[in-house]
Order: C-alpha cells, then sequence, then structure tokens
C-alpha cells in the first residue's frame, strides 16, 4: 500500500515535471520565434520626396498608394511618408535629394532631370514615342527597366514605374494659335524633350515645378502651359487664366512617373521589403493611369461648359513638331554616343509596336463606331 502510494506519487511528480518541461521548451521555442520574427522583420521608416503639389490626389496619389501598400503588407513595420514639393526639396530637386540620400526615396518625373543625362527623357515620356500600354510593354517586358536603372546607378539610384498619366492634352493658350510662325516668341511651360522640340519652333521654353504654373499663366509671366489633362489642369485652375485648350499632347503620349530609391538604403532593406516595394510601385503605375481614364472625361465636360474652348493642333505644326523631333534624336545621337545606343534600341522597340498596334489598336480607334 505504501509502496503504491510512493509510486503513484513519483509518477505525478515525474508527469508534473514532464508537464514544466514540455511548458517550459514550448514557452522558450514560442519566444525564440518571436525573437526570430523580431529580428528578419525591422522596423523601417523611410521618407519620400515628391515633385507634386498635395491638391493634386491623382498624382500625388502614386506616392499615397506606395505608402499605403507597403505599410499593409508589412503589417505596419515598413512605412513611408510622402511629402508635398517644397515641404523637403523643391519640385525639380527630388533626384538630388534621393542621390545625396537627403530622403531615402522619392516620386518624380525621369525627364525633369534630362539636363543630367537626355536619356531620362525616355523613362517618362518623348515626342511622338509611347503611349501607356506601350511605354508599359517597353518597361516590363523589353528591357526598358533594365535600360533605365543602368542610367540611374551613375546616380547612386534606382528607379521603378510608379504610375502613368495617359495621353496627355496639348497645353492652356492665352491666344489661338493661328499658324505655325504663332509658336515664335511664345513664353509656354513644358519641360523634357518636348520643351527642346518646341524650342527649336521658336518658343521661349519654362519648366515650372506644377505648384507655380497657375500663377504664372495668371500674371502673364508665361503665355502658354502644359500639366496633364483636365482632371489636374481643372484642379490648377489653368481654364481661369487661358482660355484655349490645344491637343493632342504629341509630347507627351504616355508619361511614366518614377519611384526613385537610394541604393544604399535599398541595399539595407530586407528582401521581404524589397518585394513589397516593387509590388507597391505595379499596383501605382496601374492605379493611376486606370483614375485618369476614369475623371478625365466628366472634367473635360466640365471645363467646356465653363467656356474652355477646345483646339487640336493644325497639321503644319504637328508635322514641324515631328521633324524637329527625330533631327533632335538624330543630332543628340551625334553628340552621345551612349545616347545613340540607347535611342536605338528604344526605336526597334517603337517601330515593332506600332506596326503590330496600327493592324490592331489604331484601327480601331481611327473608326467612330458609336
Amino acid at each position: 500500500m505504501q509502496r503504491r502510494k510512493l509510486l503513484g506519487s513519483s509518477a505525478s511528480a515525474l508527469t508534473a515535471a514532464v508537464s514544466a518541461g514540455l511548458l517550459s521548451s514550448c514557452t522558450i521555442r514560442k519566444q525564440d520565434a518571436q525573437s526570430n520574427t523580431q529580428t528578419s522583420i525591422p522596423k523601417v521608416r523611410w521618407r519620400m520626396a515628391t515633385s507634386w503639389p498635395i491638391s493634386l490626389d491623382t498624382i500625388f496619389g502614386g506616392a499615397e498608394t506606395i505608402s499605403q501598400r507597403v505599410e499593409t503588407l508589412s503589417n505596419g513595420n515598413f512605412t513611408i511618408k510622402p511629402y508635398a514639393a517644397g515641404e523637403i526639396v523643391p519640385g525639380l530637386e527630388v533626384l538630388d535629394a534621393v542621390q545625396a540620400g537627403s530622403v531615402e526615396c522619392g516620386h518624380t518625373a525621369s525627364y525633369y532631370y534630362k539636363g543630367k543625362n537626355p536619356c531620362f527623357a525616355f523613362g517618362t515620356s518623348v515626342p511622338f514615342g509611347l503611349n501607356a500600354q506601350q511605354q508599359n510593354a517597353w518597361l516590363y517586358q523589353a528591357g526598358g527597366i533594365e535600360a533605365m536603372n543602368k542610367i540611374f546607378a551613375d546616380f547612386g539610384v534606382i528607379s521603378f514605374p510608379a504610375g502613368n498619366t495617359g495621353a496627355q492634352m496639348g497645353g492652356w493658350f492665352k491666344k489661338k494659335l493661328d499658324s505655325l510662325q504663332s509658336l515664335k516668341g511664345l513664353k509656354m511651360r513644358i519641360p523634357g524633350l518636348g520643351g527642346e522640340v518646341m524650342s527649336q519652333l521658336g518658343v521661349n521654353v519654362q519648366v515650372l515645378p506644377g505648384g507655380e504654373v497657375y500663377l504664372a499663366l495668371d500674371r502673364g509671366t508665361i503665355d502658354a502651359a502644359e500639366w496633364t489633362g483636365p482632371y489636374d489642369d481643372e484642379k490648377l485652375g489653368f481654364a481661369k487664366a487661358a482660355r484655349f485648350y490645344y491637343y493632342p499632347g504629341w509630347w507627351e503620349p504616355g508619361p511614366t512617373l518614377n519611384a526613385i530609391v537610394n541604393k544604399k538604403a535599398w541595399a539595407k532593406l530586407p528582401n521581404e521589403y524589397k518585394a513589397m516595394f516593387n509590388t507597391a510601385c505595379y499596383e501605382a503605375n496601374m492605379t493611376m493611369l486606370s483614375r485618369y481614364d476614369n475623371l478625365n472625361g466628366s472634367a473635360l465636360q466640365r471645363l467646356i461648359k465653363g467656356g474652355t474652348i477646345l483646339v487640336p493642333y493644325d497639321n503644319k505644326i504637328l508635322e514641324a513638331a515631328t521633324e524637329a523631333s527625330f533631327q533632335l534624336y538624330e543630332d543628340i545621337s551625334g553628340k552621345d554616343q551612349s545616347f545613340k545606343k540607347f535611342f536605338q534600341q528604344w526605336q526597334i522597340f517603337r517601330n515593332q509596336v506600332y506596326g503590330w498596334n496600327k493592324i490592331n489598336e489604331f484601327s480601331f480607334s481611327k473608326h467612330n463606331y458609336l
């Protein structure tokens, strides 16, 4: 009897000890798992300088899409705070800030920096270049991202497509253009290689960030200005400063916006965060284009009802602009071998996709089936 009690007590004690040991072991493993999770998913806080006023919810929205998606995917461990143009640096100095490491990343248009390298223009849009669908095909499938990042690498930066406005309008003019000669001496806000083409046609070109364009147009500092399309242009109030709204925006048939990241900051990111950022940029690229296509039609109707006069560019202006554009590409190629190589590869893709789209997309678009 005594022996049974002793054995029972021993068994109970052993069971208790084993249970305690198992609990302790489970607790330790759980703590280790938590510790490993905390170690592999660090808290990362980035700042993103942008080239946009916060009032433009579509284009600044590209930066916000990236920020929101990264935060959601990382369960709040990786956050990016976007800043409007001028809050950290002026809108046209985002690349400089990211290159210097003043901010980890930025949201901008690469063609603002064509003075540093003319190939930067292709990362956004060039005159008589690619529409949005073609631009995405070049970037994602035909080596465009890799080609652009070879250029960005010289500045210690990596770039991702992160927005597209779709084909733009051709600008606001205080006076109607009677002919090609009407462009002579005209002061116009227009960036990129499109600005250089306009300069060849006699325009006095100005490059201003979005937040400064309305005042310059309203006060007569400039005679004409282009930005994106009806939705943004309505928000910026251009219709109050100019009556004539031209189309098409031949210098920006499908402009891409760029998320740029300091390469040292990028190298420090866990691979999971890199994947999240890449995914967020892809979402921003697709979402922005869809939003503009959804919003521009109704905004254009409101502008027309308010007194805006739609005017197509004269064919002689378009012909002169086309000739000047491809002459410009030849001139730059003659001075810059790296540009020549870049342009030739890009042009091969352009010719191929134009040939295909003439059969499918363009043949459909030129007919009005409504």
